[in-house]
């Protein structure tokens, strides 16, 4: 009687599994993977499906695909009419040459190409901060911010206070959090700001993270904009873990850019497109206050960017597609960093056939796990790659969070996106993609230093590992779609 009503019971679960995987549609890797997930955890795999795998409604969704996405793109045409300088800088001769990708990102995401800029990398988030709040101190007219973490603790509060105090002068403030990525902050730590005439939401008004069913969609943007004439990206969060303040971390290597030039108005573009969806009620009106959040700005910088942006809202995976055609176009080298080591089969493939056609392709991960099974998973894919030939650098000097691709001395990546299933595909990511020697050149020795804080991992130490390891590596992939 009992074994029947076992029988019974496996029975339905089965049956529940396959309605509830194949009413959504989603590629083969991310079935198999839930319906493993339905199949071995019994009532708790439903449960876990009910916070991490459904997807967005389609009603919710199409709100990201933006109704004032052509006015926006019209305002930037137009302000890119006004701000081009026809002279040459040797920028431009590194864009022309990979006018391909170029191209890519125009066609994907309707993002043209931003011209003389002047670029400051961080590598430090001390430094970073300072310089930010430096911004703020000096804003006149703007400020917003957009960040997957904004926590209640120092570093926080430093940022936060010197918020309320452009706010109480008039300054125009927004800002938005994801509140997953800030959890353990409460909704009241804003109140200040609020009470001081800025505008603050957490990242499509789920107030709660405990109480946010759908752990999947978020916003891993990290943008700041000052006056329309600064902006900020890359991998640093508002924490005071990414200022190497955390025992459980140490030192905390990430990359983080200073733009002034016209690509600002591409990451403002951005973040006002995010707030109009995030904040319904007070939307940002562009036609009415474009010459106010889209200055004139004077380009005399060498640097040439393209902001590009992606997330559920699109199919295209903009990022991805960025990813892989720089592997494709590498002739001597490709040097990768990324906290996350989980590419799907496109990227795998792009890394794998670059490596076996003589490029020079190096990978750098932490050597200490922020997420278990995660952490496993990027120790299988670096173990598969190195028998490709791939130089695999385990990062030894605290926790390396930085997102960075780097192509023969001449094009670069930074920005929010990993190289993982979920920023490609679950997650809201924003990357500046860079065209300049002298840029690229200096990202590149700042690789050359933390090689040198970095253990080579072969494809024969992989093997001295323990079985009960190995076995861990194996089990994590096997969920690599819906980590």
């Amino acid at each position: 009687m009992l074994l029947n009503i076992l029988y019974f019971i496996v029975l339905i679960n089965e049956i529940l599994a396959l309605i509830t995987v194949f009413r959504e549609e989603r590629d083969i890797a991310a079935t198999w993977a839930w319906l493993l997930v339905l199949s071995f955890l019994p009532m708790l795999g439903f449960l876990i499906y009910a916070f991490v795998g459904r997807k967005l409604p389609k009603k919710r969704l199409f709100r990201f695909q933006y109704k004032d996405n052509k006015l926006m793109y019209n305002i930037l045409k137009e302000q890119g009419r006004i701000h081009n300088n026809p002279e040459k800088i040797r920028a431009d001769e590194v864009s022309y040459s990979y006018r391909t990708l170029v191209k890519l990102f125009k066609t994907s995401d309707v993002t043209d190409l931003s011209r003389r800029n002047h670029v400051k990398v961080f590598t430090e988030g001390n430094h970073l901060f300072d310089c930010i709040i430096s911004d703020i101190q000096n804003a006149k007219s703007s400020i917003n911010i957009e960040f997957y973490t904004f926590y209640d603790d120092k570093i926080g509060h430093r940022v936060l206070n010197e918020l309320v105090k452009k706010a109480k002068q008039g300054v125009k403030i927004h800002v938005i959090y994801d509140s997953w990525g800030s959890m353990g902050n409460k909704h009241h730590f804003f109140d200040p700001l609020r009470e001081a005439g800025g505008f603050v939401e957490p990242f499509l008004h789920t107030h709660s993270a405990v109480m946010d069913f759908r752990l999947n969609f978020r916003d891993h943007r990290k943008i700041v904009v000052i006056d329309g004439k600064y902006g900020y990206i890359g991998g640093f969060n508002i924490g005071d873990q990414y200022l190497g303040r955390k025992k459980k971390f140490g030192n905390w290597r990430d990359t983080h850019l200073r733009i002034s030039g016209s690509a600002v108005h591409h990451l403002q573009a951005q973040f006002i497109l995010d707030w109009n969806v995030t904040d319904m009620e007070h939307k940002i009106d562009v036609k009415e206050t474009k010459g106010f959040y889209f200055p004139k700005v004077y380009q005399e910088g060498s640097t040439n960017i393209q902001i590009v942006s992606s997330g559920p809202n699109s199919d295209l995976q903009q990022i991805k597609l960025g990813y892989i055609k720089m592997i494709q176009n590498a002739k001597n080298y490709c040097w990768i960093q990324s906290p996350y080591l989980i590419p799907d089969d496109s990227a795998l493939d792009a890394i794998r056939t670059a490596a076996m056609s003589g490029v020079d392709i190096r990978i750098m991960v932490p050597c200490m796990p922020d997420h278990p099974f995660v952490y496993r998973a990027t120790q299988y894919y670096a173990k598969q790659l190195s028998k490709y030939g791939v130089k695999i650098y385990f990062y030894q000097d605290g926790f390396i969070h930085a997102k960075t691709v780097l192509v023969d001395g001449k094009i670069a990546s930074v920005g929010s996106a990993n190289m993982d299933f979920r920023s490609f595909k679950l997650n809201f990511e924003i990357n500046a993609f860079i065209y300049d020697e002298g840029l690229a050149e200096q990202l590149h020795s700042i690789y050359v230093n933390d090689i040198r804080n970095s253990k080579l991992m072969t494809f024969g130490d992989f093997e001295k590992q323990s079985r009960w390891l190995k076995f861990k590596q194996v089990f994590s992939r096997l969920f690599s779609p819906i980590l």
